[in-house]
């Protein structure tokens, strides 16, 4: 197997070399099968394409038969087990499935270690420091063999929600309103990465910055204090974007895109959450649930539901999260429809009202 390098470019079906060799090598060690003549060849063939798109379900990511950075990233993270090496806190962070088995284990023993999303942020360090000082071990957060084998020692006799999903439901019994929270809102795509372009020329970054800012405005007038992750003209990337919303310490975030197919005749509205390998976020899933009724219902689009998903924007922030598809740009009807404005402005509203709903919930 190849070192654990970025991907550089996208590695899809009809590439041959050691790219492809070091993809396969990985798929097959977490039994994924391949054909043998594309093993012998490094030759990303059907039976490569098949691996990756399982994986990539298995992980909840966008399942496209594609090795980009995101499927690489993951490829790499689910090659670690618990043990394969010592975690602590570091910049870049440790991610991977020995950190997201480290933070199943704090969590289910009533440690708080926070989402179990495979990264050791500063909430994992802390939990892990936690339990050392509870079990009597020397509480400098650095998770070994001495307290791994004290984790192994209490796991079997633990049963029931861990104390993260504790936090969130209780947080989720907690009705209030709009008015004081801090929404970050993210208008998909960018200048650079323009996303989408629709049958009639509409581009998809142009539009998800429109319904932003018609949000923004909505939220003012209900007394939130809206936070625009991406100003006009730039486009940045993914990870500063996640950082925007945790430094301003946000109460929920938004991020706005359209959704894209080759039929024409596509068509609704979307909501993901954060969600892999067994594990969502409680809040995520309300928040998302919320929005996508308010769609649905209050502007009258089809119900393309809610689903878990792990795309990078809501898996690094902290705060429930939601990615919002409200149209099929590629869709003539729908694109001609946010093209008019009118539909920009419903769409705008709906999101604020679903965030309202959220935070008014409770126990309802």
């Amino acid at each position: 197997m190849g070192q654990d390098r970025p991907v550089v470019r996208t590695i899809a079906e009809g590439d041959r070399g050691e790219a492809v060799r070091d993809v396969q090598a990985r798929l097959s060690s977490l039994g994924h099968r391949i054909d043998q003549s594309e093993l012998e060849h490094d030759r990303f063939a059907s039976s490569t394409d098949a691996a990756v798109r399982a994986f990539q379900q298995t992980r909840s990511l966008l399942v496209d038969g594609l090795v980009g950075p995101q499927t690489w990233q993951e490829l790499v993270e689910a090659g670690y087990a618990l043990g394969d090496r010592v975690l602590y806190l570091r910049v870049p962070p440790f991610r991977g499935d020995d950190v997201r088995a480290l933070q199943a284990r704090l969590n289910q023993l009533g440690f708080d270690p926070g989402r179990e999303d495979g990264i050791l942020g500063a909430q994992t360090a802390a939990a892990a420091r936690e339990f050392q000082r509870n079990v009597g071990l020397n509480p400098d957060a650095v998770v070994g063999m001495t307290t791994l084998q004290a984790l192994d020692r209490l796991r079997a006799s633990v049963t029931g929600p861990g104390r993260a999903d504790v936090r969130e439901l209780e947080l989720l019994r907690s009705p209030t309103t709009l008015e004081g929270r801090v929404v970050a809102i993210d208008a998909g795509h960018g200048p650079e990465d323009p996303g989408v372009i629709g049958p009639g020329g509409l581009v998809e970054h142009e539009v998800t910055f429109a319904i932003a800012e018609q949000l923004a405005l909505e939220l003012e007038v209900r007394g939130a204090t809206p936070i625009a992750l991406r100003q006009p003209g730039e486009g940045p990337l993914g990870p500063e974007r996640a950082v925007r919303a945790n430094d301003a310490d946000a109460d929920v975030l938004v991020s706005i895109h359209l959704n894209a197919h080759a039929d024409a005749g596509a068509e609704g509205a979307s909501t993901y959450y954060f969600g892999r390998l067994g594990t969502v976020s409680v809040s995520g899933r309300a928040l998302a649930e919320s929005v996508q009724t308010a769609i649905t219902e209050g502007v009258g689009l089809k119900d393309g539901r809610t689903h878990p998903k792990s795309f990078p924007l809501l898996r690094e922030t902290q705060m429930p999260a939601i990615h919002v598809e409200p149209c099929f740009l590629t869709n003539p009807r729908e694109e001609r429809l946010l093209a008019e404005g009118k539909l920009v402005h419903d769409l705008a509203l709906a999101i604020a009202d679903g965030l309202a709903a959220y935070f008014a919930a409770g126990d309802a």
